[in-house]
């Protein structure tokens, strides 16, 4: 099948992989003008780096491996403990913080150099029998048998399917950065989450001396940015115990990024006839789970097995959606809830099983799901 596909980000390019390597012809259309290079880090967990086997792209030497993460409150005292290096022996998969530009890279790698066409923004998607065709900013079009939107929470083609106004803005932004910080956890395997009464800060290595870092905060559309905004947050945060004084300390204005947190209800069905989504243009959500890429690995994994059943493409499309929807509804639901700003108490956190994130993670995926004899409670 000639299948088209909008939008050249992680869920575009894994798309492309797992369609290409069933012997499908494939276009990818990219409105950004050139490859992106921009982002922070993310957190590839054991069901998106078993998606990435997969797909034929290493993680090896990329980032930072990631085994145990700790919920601090904001004097110090621990809550949480989760071992996610239990994951990793459970499914055979570790979890790692990698730069979201070298996981692009990695996606990137051995495909066709021609594949993506930068440059053209979609304008409108419409359907004719057993055609979809897609035009563009520019005046072009292009038609194929499948067209896959996998333009992010901003998706044109979500608009098309869905109409205006579905992605609802939520509670809480990020003010993050990735930099080379000099403290003891950036060249370990520990992710710091600490939460208290101003909102959150996230700790993570991501590998060759780098930390990502994040401070949520409540936040608006219609709230004004503040015109200093590393003063703020270290007039906010700066009383918090180390090392998020420290972190303060040697951040930057340009090491700055914001991005407000935004949730849509998932659709049981998300597509239409010979269209259908991926990634953030379905499903939307906070990334306080740190799931979002993980589920784009997984909607291209399942999108893959559904169309190698054959028959009618319309039917193997509704079917991937039906497959997806109990997985990254649940993860989307507890991603609004926004757990990163809990603040349970530290004597009732420590009850929790330091290995629940294990069953958590089988709960999450359709790939992990498919190991035999491995999804067990942990």
């Amino acid at each position: 099948m000639d299948v088209l596909v909008i939008g050249a980000g992680v869920g575009g390019l894994a798309v492309a992989r797992v369609l290409l390597a069933a012997g499908h012809q494939v276009r990818v259309f990219e409105q950004a003008p050139a490859p992106r290079t921009g982002g922070k880090a993310l957190l590839v967990w054991s069901n998106g780096n078993a998606v990435l086997e997969d797909l034929g792209v290493s993680l090896a030497g990329a980032g930072a491996r990631i085994d145990r993460i700790d919920g601090l409150a904001s004097d110090g005292r621990l809550r949480t403990t989760m071992d996610i290096a239990h994951a990793a022996d459970r499914y055979g998969f570790p979890t790692q913080a990698v730069p979201r530009s070298l996981l692009q890279d990695r996606l990137t790698d051995g495909l066709p150099g021609d594949l993506v066409r930068y440059g053209v923004a979609c304008r409108d998607v419409t359907q004719d029998g057993d055609r979809v065709t897609a035009a563009f900013a520019d005046g072009s079009t292009a038609t194929g048998d499948l067209l896959i939107g996998a333009d992010g929470h901003h998706s044109v083609v979500r608009r098309q399917l869905w109409g205006d106004g579905t992605v609802r803005p939520a509670t809480f932004g990020t003010w993050q950065g990735l930099s080379p910080i000099g403290i003891d956890i950036t060249d370990t395997t520990r992710h710091l989450m600490i939460s208290g009464r101003e909102g959150a800060c996230g700790l993570m290595p991501a590998g060759k001396g780098l930390l990502q870092w994040w401070f949520d905060v409540r936040w608006s559309p219609d709230d004004p940015r503040p015109a200093a905004p590393l003063a703020e947050l270290r007039r906010r945060f700066g009383h918090w115990a180390s090392p998020v004084p420290e972190v303060l300390a040697a951040a930057t204005e340009q090491d700055l990024e914001f991005f407000g947190h935004h949730w849509n209800r998932v659709r049981k069905v998300w597509g239409e006839g010979r269209v259908t989504l991926a990634g953030d243009a379905a499903h939307t959500m906070p990334p306080t789970l740190g799931q979002g890429a993980n589920q784009t690995l997984e909607d291209a994994w399942v999108l893959g097995r559904e169309l190698a059943k054959g028959g009618d493409p319309s039917v193997r499309l509704r079917a991937y959606e039906r497959a997806r929807y109990p997985r990254i509804s649940l993860v989307s639901r507890l991603a609004r809830r926004n757990p990163a700003n809990w603040r349970i108490p530290p004597m009732i956190a420590r009850l929790f099983p330091e290995t629940m994130q294990t069953a958590m993670l089988a709960r999450f995926s359709n790939r992990l799901s498919d190991l035999p004899g491995r999804v067990t409670q942990g």
